[in-house]
């Protein structure tokens, strides 16, 4: 399931989910390398 997160203010990325933190963070997969950022609310 691609998943993105936001990095800082205003970096996003776009990538293969992995796992959710406890504090609310989502990590997400881009090729070899794993993100953490915040998760971007999907709209309704």
């Amino acid at each position: 399931m691609l998943v993105t997160v936001t990095i800082g203010s205003c970096v996003s990325v776009q990538g293969t989910y992995v796992r959710t933190l406890p504090d609310g963070r989502v990590e997400v997969r881009v090729g070899d390398k794993i993100h953490q950022g915040q998760p971007v609310k999907t709209a309704a």
